[in-house]
This record gives structure tokens, sequence and C-alpha cells, in this order.
């Protein structure tokens, strides 16, 4: 099949296009350094014209009240090129419990983009992936300084970002879901206690300390950034981080 995958540079993108091809795939990458742009619209006619299937891993550059702009944006002019191109099959990247935290400006954002993807009238699928390995160091820069670092004991199912790009691409070359694929890690962690767990294999002698409130993730409530029944991906935290 040929694949345009937009986004397709970035962390996930760059390992999807390489994992499609790898499987017998066209699989075209495209971004704004190639000359489209999700927001203007430029280029993106050209980018999915005779594609079988469209994968959307493009990113609002903020997390905050100006991410579902973009992501209206950006998927109104997808959804609008793949139809005048006549694509089969559109998939985006989510997030596990993005519906379950209404606190968070960005994780409203991804909810209406999925709401939006499953009313454009196209065959889609919606891959869901938790917090991602390699998110756990910016996550923990929000609050430190030179002697802690303050986590909630939020509990988070970490997944590698090349688990999380196997997915996606398994998913872009299948049969469209017309619904939710929910993709984890096969651990639960507090992230207080994943906190500790980096800085000791990181050799940083800072100490974490419980904050509820603190971050990002203060505000989510239970467990709800976690998915037992999810399709559990293969990669430990522990093996991730040797």
């Amino acid at each position: 099949m040929k694949i345009a995958v937009i986004g397709g540079t970035g962390l996930i993108g760059s390992q999807v296009v390489k994992n499609l091809n790898a499987a017998g795939h066209e699989a075209v990458p495209h971004s704004q350094s190639s000359g489209v742009d999700v927001i203007s619209g430029q280029g993106l006619d050209e980018a999915v014209a005779g594609a079988d299937v469209v994968v959307n891993l493009t990113n609002s550059p903020t997390f905050d009240e100006a991410s579902p702009a973009f992501f209206r944006t950006s998927m109104d002019n997808l959804l609008a090129a793949a139809r005048k191109g006549r694509v089969g099959h559109v998939v985006i990247l989510s997030i596990v419990g993005t519906d379950q935290v209404p606190e968070l400006d960005y994780y409203r954002a991804k909810a209406l983009q999925e709401d939006l993807l499953a009313a454009g009238g196209l065959p889609y699928s919606i891959v869901r992936a938790t917090q991602f390995m390699e998110f756990v160091d910016a996550v923990m820069s929000w609050t430190a300084d030179d002697s802690t670092v303050r986590l909630p004991a939020t509990p988070i199912q970490p997944i590698a970002a090349k688990d999380v790009a196997a997915a996606v691409a398994e998913v872009a070359a299948g049969t469209p879901l017309n619904g939710i694929r929910n993709i984890a890690g096969p651990e639960v962690f507090p992230l207080d206690e994943l906190g500790r767990i980096t800085l000791a294999a990181q050799g940083d002698h800072r100490a974490v300390v419980t904050d509820p409130t603190a971050g990002m993730f203060g505000v989510v409530k239970g467990d709800v950034l976690t998915d037992p029944d999810a399709h559990l991906a293969p990669t430990r935290y522990a093996d991730w981080l040797s």
C-alpha cells in the first residue's frame, strides 16, 4: 500500500515510516520541512494524493489553551484533503484516558481530534498510547530544582516509543478499526516511584518528593492513564533504561 505519514520525521513518525517500508509498503514521510503544513493546508492535497492510508502524527506546538485550535484546524484540513484524494483509511495517535482528564487543555484537544476523525465520514483508526518512556525526563524537569523533584503518585503505564511506532504501523497496514485500540507498557508505576527509579539509574542523587499537586499530572484523578486491558507492549522500563 501507499501510506502518507504526516508528521513522518518525528520521534514516532520516523519509526512508523521505517517499519512500514520494511514490511513492503510505500510509506512516505511528510512534514513542514518537506512543504506540508496542516494548519495552512499547504501541500496536503499533494501529500495524500494516491495514498491508500494517511497516518497523522502531527502535534500541537503547545500543551495549553491554544492546542484545541491546532487540532481542529489540522484535522479539518487533513480530512478535506483525504476526502478529495479518496483515501481509504485515516489513522491518528492519541492518549489513553484522554477523555477522562477534562482539566487539561491538551487532553481535551486530543479528545476533540478523536471526535473530528470519528465524525469525518472516512474509515478510521485511533491508536491510544500510554505515556512514553522517552518523556519521563521532561516530566521531571517541570517540577525540579537543584535538590528535589516533586511528583504526584499518579499511576503511569509507560510505553517505549519503538513499541508505539510498531503498533501504529500495524494498525495503518490493517483493516480500519472504525474505533480505538489502546496500547500500553507492561508495568504500572506511581509517577513518583518512576521518578526515583529513573534518577537512580542515571546516578542522579536528587530526592523525589511526593506532591499530589505537582506538575501536569497532579490534576489526574485515579488510574485513568493506565489500562490493564490494553494491548501490552513488550519493553519493560528497566530494560529501556539500560
